[in-house]
């Protein structure tokens, strides 16, 4: 199973499909290669947004690739807080039966939970 985050893993594929060593990006970035390992396997927080755009002009990403990073970056956050205040009872439900089963959850489960939620 993947460990890395949405953001994370793109920005890997991308750095390797261009074959550029991690710690040749890292230093044309102005970041620590150790800081740019965590992004990538999921273990940082969200980047900044200027982080994220620094990133994507420096793999080449243009239009619809740039605004995917951007949107990746967005959903990648690894600690994540449903506030289901006022909701109905289902929902504050599925948050809870999610945040429970999330780690168990079949690869399949999840594709089709997400190919649900993207519509």
């Amino acid at each position: 199973m993947c460990r890395h985050d949405p953001f994370g893993a793109k920005v890997r594929q991308l750095r390797e499909a261009k074959g550029i060593a991690m710690k040749r990006m890292a230093a044309d970035l102005n970041v620590s290669s150790a800081y740019l390992s965590a992004l990538e396997h999921g273990n940082r927080s969200r980047p900044a947004p200027g982080l994220v755009m620094q990133i994507a002009g420096y793999l080449g990403c243009i239009w619809d690739e740039a605004e995917e990073l951007k949107r990746l970056a967005e959903l990648s956050h690894p600690r994540i807080t449903i506030d289901t205040a006022g909701l109905p009872p289902e929902r504050t439900e599925l948050a809870n039966r999610l945040a429970e089963s999330i780690r168990t959850l079949p690869d399949e489960a999840v594709e089709r939970m997400l190919e649900l939620l993207r519509r």
